[in-house]
């Protein structure tokens, strides 16, 4: 592996992307999905503390608020996904479909050094990973689905730890496990709720813990040690995958 090549691979996929403004184009509506959300909570924000005057109709406004707020982080994970998904769905099976991956490699440069250097332009995996091994628009409808999948996962464990809690039945002891087994193989659901627990305030994880449960788009827990080991392994793994099925790919 020569880092060298690596690094113009990475710098060369930086410089496509900002010439097809597709990061002008993510900033912008960043911006304006931000702009939008803090206009409209600072209305509802500064309208209620003028209605309001009790302790524990602010407490509870403080909870209402910090809800609103974890939702509105929460969509921007989903929207992060998306364009990370519309920039690197394309990375390799783009270059492949159009012809321009036979120039590249007839120089010294080899396979490997190709997709990790891909991969570090995008900094995302499992798009990339597809992208060595379907064309672009099957890859795009595949890790699309996996993303809801991951989704899906995550309800199916959140209602099956309900159903266990309080009834123990064997019901919810399954869909717990169908859950935990999803996201261990897709773990940006799960990802995302254990880092939900830190943006919440001590208020707002009193309420989760009284109400048993929760709401299902976040953890009242912080994430296992464990699932953060096996997201940074799964990275590696998936990179790797990557440089075995291109290596294998006829072009």
């Amino acid at each position: 592996m020569r880092p060298t090549y690596v690094l113009q691979i990475a710098r060369f996929t930086l410089q496509e992307a900002v010439s097809r403004r597709l990061i002008l184009a993510g900033v912008l509506i960043s911006l304006g999905y931000i702009g939008l959300f803090a206009l409209g909570f600072h209305f509802a924000y500064d309208k209620s503390i003028e209605t309001t005057t009790s302790v524990e109709s602010r407490l509870s406004l403080g909870v209402a608020f910090a809800t609103l707020t974890l939702f509105g982080v929460y969509v921007v994970n989903y929207l992060a996904s998306f364009l990370a998904l519309f920039l690197s769905v394309a990375a390799i099976s783009g270059e492949i479909d159009s012809g321009t991956l036979h120039a590249v490699l007839a120089r010294p440069l080899r396979r490997s050094e190709f997709v990790i250097g891909r991969w570090l332009g995008y900094a995302v995996t499992l798009s990339l990973f597809g992208s060595t091994l379907m064309p672009t628009l099957a890859n795009g409808i595949v890790v699309f689905t996996l993303l809801g999948l991951a989704w899906l996962a995550g309800i199916i464990e959140f209602v099956g730890r309900l159903l266990t809690a309080a009834s123990n039945s064997t019901g919810g002891d399954a869909m717990l496990n169908i859950g935990t087994a999803v996201s261990l193989i897709l773990p940006s659901d799960a990802l995302w709720r254990g880092a939900s627990y830190y943006l919440e305030s001590p208020s707002m994880l009193a309420v989760l813990g009284a109400a048993r449960g929760g709401i299902p788009f976040f953890s009242s827990t912080p994430p296992a040690p464990a699932l953060v080991v096996w997201a940074v392994g799964y990275v590696v793994v998936i990179l790797a995958g990557a440089v075995l099925a291109f290596r294998r790919r006829d072009l």
